[in-house]
């Protein structure tokens, strides 16, 4: 009987990581005439403190090895055992010299000037898509070419001030915003994911409310009290206007000027006596 199941999806970035490992030269493999032991997770438990770090290889005695050994200068795991160092590694050669950049083909350019430069700005930016979870989703807010350009501005070994520097700050992206400007993001893409959670779930429990029949019932009777009155004030004004028509004029008195004022206030009298 044969059971369907689910094929799952291809993800892209595994993709891209086998593809790499794929493209990589074979490792140079390690002389197989001796054993050197390095282990990286040493446990004195499972592995012998004597063999740490050294090339060995068992030798085969006519005689007994163990009537010879002298357990003050060697240790007795070694009876049986022939030790050497491992050679130095021999160091790796100078790189030959760049081509001139005048006279070189594409291929040679593309290899010693752009891809150095360009291939850490690649590899950052899958990474950074990875965290942005773009091989996990259709729409994202992440853009490439944005972050390549980011990264490339702020790493020019000629400026050694650009470390803080975001995309929108960099002169001829402003120069080129200003010409083609971009249209703003949908909330969808600038929400977290937490921030979208908070507010789906308060318009749903303000849905919740409404539907009760009591708050209904009160909305409903908000809505006909702002219909009856709606424009109160102006109804108001004319309702004084018709009982009241000089209620807004000014007064004769009103006119006196400050100076006018003064002139019927009686002046101040000093007292003969000084107060105790």
């Amino acid at each position: 009987m044969s059971v369907i199941t689910r094929v799952p999806e291809p993800n892209i970035w595994n993709e891209i990581c086998k593809e790499i490992a794929g493209q990589r030269p074979p490792f140079r493999e390690e002389d197989t005439s001796s054993v050197l032991t390095d282990y990286k997770d040493y446990d004195p438990s499972l592995h012998h403190p004597a063999f740490y770090g050294k090339m060995h290889e068992r030798i085969e005695c006519d005689a007994d090895p163990y009537t010879e050994v002298d357990v003050s200068t060697s240790h007795p795991s070694c009876i049986g055992y022939s030790f050497t160092q491992k050679p130095p590694k021999s160091p790796s050669p100078p790189p030959p010299p760049p081509p001139n950049k005048d006279t070189c083909t594409a291929r040679e350019y593309l290899e010693h000037y752009v891809l150095p430069v360009l291939l850490p700005a690649l590899e950052a930016m899958l990474r950074q898509a990875k965290t942005e979870k773009c091989f996990e989703r259709k729409r994202t807010k992440f853009n490439a070419l944005d972050f390549i350009t980011e990264y490339l501005y702020r790493r020019k070994s000629q400026y050694t001030d650009r470390g803080d520097t975001d995309l929108w700050s960099i002169p001829f992206v402003q120069e080129w915003l200003k010409e083609h400007p971009r249209p703003p993001l949908p909330l969808s893409l600038i929400w977290t994911e937490e921030e979208a959670t908070l507010i789906i779930q308060s318009h749903w429990r303000g849905y919740l409310v409404r539907r009760v029949p009591e708050i209904q019932e009160l909305r409903q009777w908000q809505k006909e009290w702002r219909e009856e009155n709606q424009g109160i004030q102006t109804r108001v004004s004319d309702f004084w206007d018709k009982q009241m028509p000089d209620w807004d004029k000014p007064t004769p008195n009103a006119s006196k000027t400050k100076l006018d004022t003064e002139g019927d206030i009686p002046p101040a009298v000093e007292s003969p006596t000084p107060s105790q």
